[in-house]
Order: C-alpha cells, then sequence, then structure tokens
C-alpha cells in the first residue's frame, strides 16, 4: 500500500538537484537537516531521484588510474578465512600432477600430460590419454582423421588398439545408420570395418568425378 504523496518546493527540488552527485545516504541526511523534513524518508528521496534523472554517476567500477583505497593495506586478520588460506610452499589440494587421469562426459580417459595448452599458455594441459600414447608411437594424428578403438572400448588406452580413420567413416560404424560397430561381436568388427573404409573410399572416389 502507497502512502502519502510527498511534496517537495521549488527551493528543495533546486538543492536536491545541485547535490544529486552524492552518495544518496549523505543527500538524505543533509536534506533533512537543512529543511527538517522528517516526513522524507531515504526511500523517498531516493525515488525522487530516480524519477528526475538525478544519477550520482557511479558506476561500481574503477575508473582507469583510480587508486583502490585500501591499496597497500594489509587484510585484517580473521581467524576463519585464515584457517583456508594456502601456507606459503604449500601447493593446492586440487592442484593434480603430472600424469593424473580422470573421466571425462564423453567417457574417454583424460590425462594430464607434459604438453603446452593452447588456450591458457600452460605447460602442462589434459588431453585423451589413448590420443596422447597414440601419438607418442605414431606422431600427429593426420588431419581430417581422428583415432577408432578397435574393440569398441574407449578406455582400452593401448596404441595398439586405435587407428587413424576419416571422421567421415566413423557414422557408418556407428551413427544414426550406422552398423553398431562399437557393440558388434569381437570377431566381426574387423569385417564391419573393412566394409565401412570400402564404402568410404567409394563415396570419396566419386566425388573426385562428379
Amino acid at each position: 500500500m502507497k502512502g502519502p504523496k510527498i511534496h517537495y518546493s521549488t527551493r528543495e527540488l533546486a538543492w536536491i538537484e545541485a547535490r544529486a552527485d552524492q552518495p544518496r545516504r549523505a543527500l538524505h541526511a543533509a536534506f533533512v537537516e537543512e529543511f527538517s523534513r522528517s516526513d522524507v524518508s531515504f526511500d523517498n528521496l531516493k525515488r525522487l531521484c530516480t524519477r528526475k534523472g538525478w544519477k550520482t554517476g557511479r558506476t561500481g567500477c574503477f575508473n582507469k588510474g583510480q587508486v583502490p583505497p585500501n591499496k597497500g593495506k594489509r587484510m585484517p586478520f580473521n581467524a576463519n578465512s585464515a584457517a583456508t588460506q594456502f601456507k606459503p610452499g604449500h601447493p593446492a589440494p586440487n592442484l593434480l600432477p603430472l600424469w593424473s587421469e580422470r573421466i571425462g562426459t564423453d567417457g574417454y580417459i583424460e590425462m594430464k600430460v607434459p604438453r603446452r595448452n593452447p588456450h591458457t599458455g600452460h605447460a602442462t594441459r589434459y588431453m585423451h590419454k589413448h590420443r596422447y600414447l597414440w601419438e607418442e608411437t605414431n606422431g600427429p594424428v593426420p588431419e581430417g582423421y581422428c583415432l577408432k578403438a578397435l574393440d569398441g572400448d574407449k578406455t582400452n588406452c593401448d596404441p595398439k588398439n586405435w587407428e587413424a580413420v576419416p571422421r567421415g567413416l566413423l557414422p557408418r560404424l556407428n551413427g544414426r545408420f550406422g552398423r553398431g560397430y562399437d557393440d558388434a561381436p569381437a570377431d566381426l568388427k574387423p569385417t564391419l570395418l573393412a566394409i565401412a573404409k570400402l564404402e568410404h573410399a567409394a563415396r570419396e572416389a566419386g566425388k573426385d568425378t562428379a
């Protein structure tokens, strides 16, 4: 429920507008003292400034070159925050060592390896374990190719279990109209892969002659 309408004199409005760049709390206190307007609450004055478009000019952000008021000051001691702060020389508990492993959201094993992260520039990064081991043995995966687990098991990272195949071949193995390669019997997988390769090669050859 709204309260009674607050009226301001022309002099009061001019006084507020001339000081509208002041913090609202300080402006309200000064206004009440200047005009003895105890009937004007802080919210009343704040809404008035909003309606009139009288802004303080503050954005809540530091301007370029502005010095923070706490620069050079030590943070007051707080026992609760001190208990969770890192001690000098102590690594963060979530800093995992090199070669640490985890399961990614795609079901592949990810491993922390000594390769530069192209996004952060850090000296280490996580990458698929099977790809790292395969590339250590065979070199980089060719452009346009990806690695396929021959036994259908994403977690079997033995380089011998992976083969570089064209990306366009994958839908023929497990796509919507593929042959269910990963779930097929082990003795049938080589045949399914060979058929997929022949079909893919035939399609690519047709593109070249079109």
